[in-house]
């Protein structure tokens, strides 16, 4: 299921990453990585706010439906 089905609090296991190879280039680049452990944060206006390898980041709820848990 894509990231944005999760409600503030839960945390997952990334399984996969859509879209081109630019977009999960990008998502790579900023700690989405198969295997990774990933907790959403909140979501805000069109942004989701996650915690993905100790570090906070807000990605828009387009980029987060790349990001499957």
């Amino acid at each position: 299921m894509p990231l944005t089905l999760l409600q503030a609090g839960q945390s997952s296991i990334i399984t996969r990453i859509g879209g081109n190879p630019q977009t999960r280039q990008f998502l790579e680049g900023l700690g989405f990585v198969v295997g990774t452990r990933v907790t959403v944060i909140s979501t805000q206006g069109g942004n989701v706010i996650v915690a993905v390898k100790e570090a906070r980041v807000a990605v828009s709820k387009q980029m987060a439906s790349k990001v499957f848990v």
